[in-house]
């Protein structure tokens, strides 16, 4: 947006409008049945990006958000710092795991998972 106003406002509408569509769809999983609860009970869905400030390319911090239960495997509500530096891929290697798929390391994920 190059600091230029009417760059950031347009940004900031295109935001606004991907957070809504975004919280529609988490509505819809929510009021879909799936088994002993909801379709997002049973689900886990990661929102974010690569960049924290796409004017001057910076990557720290992300704005992460996951959504869901995971089938009861994730407790909500909460807000989890990393240590400075954290790769993002460290969640994308936890993730995984978490899935079942069996392996140590993903992309550039040095010194390994997050305690989610």
């Amino acid at each position: 947006h190059q600091n230029k106003p009417e760059r950031m406002e347009r940004y900031a509408r295109t935001n606004a409008l991907h957070t809504q569509l975004v919280a529609n769809f988490l509505t819809k999983l929510k009021a879909t049945p799936d088994g002993s609860g909801s379709l997002l009970d049973h689900s886990l869905f990661l929102l974010g990006c690569g960049m924290s400030d796409g004017n001057t390319h910076s990557f720290e911090p992300l704005p992460i958000a996951l959504f869901g239960g995971d089938s009861g495997r994730l407790k909500g509500g909460r807000h989890i710092a990393v240590p400075e530096h954290t790769p993002l891929a460290n969640l994308h290697l936890t993730l995984a795991q978490r899935g079942g798929v069996k392996t140590d390391t993903f992309g550039d994920s040095s010194n390994g998972t997050i305690d989610l």
